[in-house]
């Protein structure tokens, strides 16, 4: 199987369930409600990454792959892909597992750019592990 047949090994960054207050005029979930969830699970990345208060200001290469249905389980996976000075990019997958069912499918995936920020809100540098900034 290929890698988009399975969901990243490892635990998600956020697990839900699909609830009917999220839905759209057609029975599925709102893509914003996905979208949300998404940038939440960005944000927590993001916020390890800086160690700071940051905030989300791109998202890119949204795509919907497929519908969300009420009652899956919806898991999503985010991943620091690149950090500059003081921004951070995240790529997040998105997978539903209808309840019962083993088999998950990718239904969303986008790219999340964060800028860590200090108390007032201006965007700070990122300082390492190893006490660094990037360059």
């Amino acid at each position: 199987m290929s890698r988009e047949d399975q969901p990243p090994s490892g635990s998600p960054t956020i697990r839900t369930i699909a609830m009917p207050a999220d839905t759209n005029p057609s029975g599925d979930i709102f893509g914003g409600w996905l979208m949300s969830q998404m940038d939440l699970a960005a944000g927590s990345v993001a916020a390890l990454t800086s160690g700071k208060r940051s905030a989300t200001v791109a998202v890119d290469a949204m795509i919907f792959h497929r519908p969300v249905k009420v009652g899956d389980e919806v898991s999503i996976y985010a991943s620091l892909v690149r950090q500059g000075r003081t921004s951070m990019t995240i790529h997040v997958d998105t997978w539903r597992r209808p309840r019962a069912t083993p088999v998950s499918e990718k239904v969303t995936e986008a790219n999340f750019t964060f800028v860590a920020l200090d108390d007032e809100g201006r965007p700070v540098p990122i300082i390492s592990d190893a006490g660094e900034t990037a360059p």
